[in-house]
């Protein structure tokens, strides 16, 4: 997208930061249940990652499908949208399958 002009690349992060489908909805409650509940640090995932240049133009995207490496330890994330009606063993599934390229990318880069 364009910013107006008036706006910067900053605020229109503070204003989009968490999406609802990496975050919740609505905002606030979703940020007090994941705060009570998900018992995790998310480090990267689902974080705003990008450039900014000294003209104040840059490109975001929403860091999901991520993992986080240290030594020989990885813990990868990838989401789903659970709304009502959602199955969760189909959600399960759905999250099995968004893994897969950072679990194969992780089992050869061990093998080598």
């Amino acid at each position: 997208g364009k910013l107006l002009p008036a706006t910067s690349i900053f605020t229109a992060l503070r204003t989009l930061h968490p999406t609802p489908a990496v975050g919740g909805w609505p905002t606030a409650a979703a940020a007090l249940w994941r705060e009570q509940h998900e018992g995790l640090q998310r480090g990267w995932y689902a974080a705003p990652l990008g450039w900014v240049d000294s003209n104040g133009s840059g490109t975001f995207v929403v860091g999901i499908r991520s993992a986080l490496l240290r030594g020989e330890h990885a813990i990868a994330f990838a989401g789903c949208g659970l709304v009502q009606g959602s199955v969760s063993e189909e959600e399960w599934q759905e999250s099995v399958l968004k893994l897969q390229p950072i679990r194969r990318a992780l089992e050869v880069q061990w093998q080598s």
